[in-house]
Formats: C-alpha cells, structure tokens, sequence
C-alpha cells in the first residue's frame, strides 16, 4: 500500500468558495441577483419579446426572418416592390393563405406607433397595448423593455471603464508614492470639482449626444470614485513583507502590482462595484429627464419619466416609470448590500 496524498485545496479558491456562500445566505441579496439576472436575459431578448415584425415567417414553402431581413411585398405576394407592412390586413392575409408567422408577445417596437387606438394618445393600458401608449402613441411596455436593456448596458459599460482606469490610478499612487502621489491626488481634487451635470449640459448644447459619446463624458468624470479605496489599499500592501521580500529578490513591479498587491485591493474594490452601477442608471436617467441625453425617440428610463410628468392626465406613465426605476434600483442595492456582506471579513 502506497499512502495517499492529501489534497491540497487552494487558498484563494477556499476563500472564493466562502465569500459565495456567504452571499447565497443572504437570502436578499441572493434572490435579488437572481430576479436581477432574469430581467436582463429577457431584456437581452427584446426583440424577441417585443417587436413590429414577426420573427419567422413560414410562406410558400420558403423560411424568412424579417426582424434582421428586410423583404418586400412582394415577396410574399403582393403588387408593391415597397417594405413589407406586417401589421397590413391585406399582407397578413397573403401570407396566411400559403404559410404562417410567429410574432412576439408585444407586437410594437420601441419606436412603432399605433395609429389604430380608438382611444387618443397617451391612451390607457388594453389588450393591445397593455402598459398604454405615450402622448406620441407608442408602447409602453416595448419602451420600457428596450429602456431597460439601453440602461444596463450602459451602467455596464460605465462600471468596467471606470473601474479600469481607477484602479490603475489607485494603484500606481498608492504603489510608487511621493511625488506621482502627491501630484495625482490634487489632480483629481480638481477633477472631481468639477461640475459633471453642468459639463454635460454645455458639451450637449455643442455636440448632438449618442450613446457612446455620453459614456466617454461619464467615463472621464466616474473613475475617480475608486481612486482613494484602491491607493489605501496599496499605500497599507507595498510595506507588507512578502512584497518587500519579493522586491529584494529583484521581482518586477508590475508583476508585485497584478499579482501581490492588486488581489488584496480588489476586495475592498468589489464592494463599491455594484453602487456605482447603481450611481450610472440614475445619472442617464436624470440627463434623459433633462433632455441632456441619449437622442429624441431613444428608449430610456429618464424619457419615460418625463413623459409622466408632462402628462399627469395618465397616471399609467408615471406609475409605469416610478415601478420600474424603483425595482431596478431596489434589486441592484440588494444585491450591493450582499456583494459588501461576503467580503466583509468581520461577518461570517
């Protein structure tokens, strides 16, 4: 008989496995994450659930997807060479004759309009249009479910981009120290002194805003949030001895940086990550608000609001608006509250 080696589990997995089973015993947090995760992968699939155009049309023996094909009329029959209308009584019923089509659950797009409503815009909630129509006549709830997806991915976006640049910034102050901290720390006085709305609003009166032109703004004014967490963390880790031990036995600093130093300040960084999501879905939902923006017709939360304040008559808007920044901002909170719990060492 041989004897058996032990099996050595790795300290930074056991401490991995840890901090996630304290995050799932935050039955909060926990359940957040999870309505959280299932909004998103619904909102990622907005043109499957909320669209103007059949996803597949069966005709004539023939396969066609119009949502990403642009056909037409005739095509499927018609006397026109013009884009296909699918809503059209006449093309519907064409196509019914030798084939069939699958449509979404809501069959608007974020921009459609319905010209049919027997009721003036913004009209109530229906079977048509079941969370109603704006005062321009579109729907709601496509609105809201393309707004949702356009937020967090833009809160996505805006974390990873700041997150990087931040903590390269902490990092490189709170390693090196003296002169490039000294010099860093009074830029970023004077960068986060700055007005950022106001900033905004005068670069919007000169440039026509898009999306990744407002992600650049807030990227420049958003970094400096994790600037201070990650330069104590370093200040505190470069003095530690296994890193003055591994600099005497001549290991480079950008590998005592990533590899000693960096593991160390990413806890306490991890804990901010979900707060400053939550910090980007309110400012691009207050510069829509503003009409400081994403372009006109964009689908946005901040729209949305201002749509129920310019039309108190239809209390669906702003309840519509109320629930769905309220939910989203609730879930990301929780799950904030649950991520800071996990890697706080003082609870187990």
């Amino acid at each position: 008989m041989f004897p058996t080696r032990p099996v050595v589990t790795p300290v930074s997995a056991t401490l991995t496995q840890r901090r996630w089973q304290k995050f799932s015993h935050n039955r909060r947090g926990w359940y957040s994450l999870w309505i959280l995760l299932i909004l998103v992968v619904l909102c990622l699939l907005a043109e499957l659930l909320a669209h103007e155009r059949p996803i597949v049309v069966h005709y004539d023996g023939n396969w066609h997807f119009p949502q990403w094909i642009d056909y037409s009329e005739t095509t499927f029959g018609g006397d026109l060479p013009i884009l296909a209308d699918y809503r059209d009584p006449y093309l519907v019923e064409l196509i019914e004759e030798q084939g069939w089509m699958v449509w979404p659950p809501i069959r608007y797009h974020y921009r459609s309009i319905n010209y049919d409503s027997p009721h003036p815009h913004p009209a109530p909630p229906s079977q048509e249009n079941w969370l109603g129509t704006d005062d321009q006549g579109r729907d709601v709830l496509a609105r809201l479910i393309y707004g949702f997806r356009l937020s967090f991915l833009f809160a996505v976006l805006l974390t990873l981009a700041s997150a990087v640049i931040g903590i390269a910034a902490g990092a490189v102050q709170g390693y090196y120290g003296g002169k490039i901290d000294l010099l860093g720390q009074r830029f970023i006085e004077i960068w986060s002194g700055l007005p950022v709305l106001f900033v905004l609003i005068i670069l919007s009166s000169i440039v026509q805003p898009s999306f990744w032109w407002l992600l650049g703004i807030m990227v420049l004014f958003s970094w400096t949030a994790l600037v201070d967490v990650v330069r104590a963390e370093f200040l505190r880790g470069r003095n530690l001895e296994y890193v003055r031990a591994a600099r005497a036995l001549g290991v480079g600093d950008s590998a005592i940086i990533l590899r000693h130093v960096l593991p160390n300040a990413m806890v306490a960084t991890m804990t901010f990550l979900p707060f400053i999501f939550t910090g980007a879905v309110t400012t691009l939902t207050a510069l829509d608000y503003l009409g400081f923006g994403l372009p006109p017709g964009s689908p946005s939360l901040g729209e949305l609001v201002a749509q129920g304040k310019n039309n108190l008559h239809a209390p669906w808007l702003g309840l519509t608006a109320f629930f769905s920044l309220a939910t989203l901002l609730t879930l990301l909170v929780f799950v904030g509250e649950g991520v800071r719990d996990a890697f706080d060492p003082r609870k187990s």
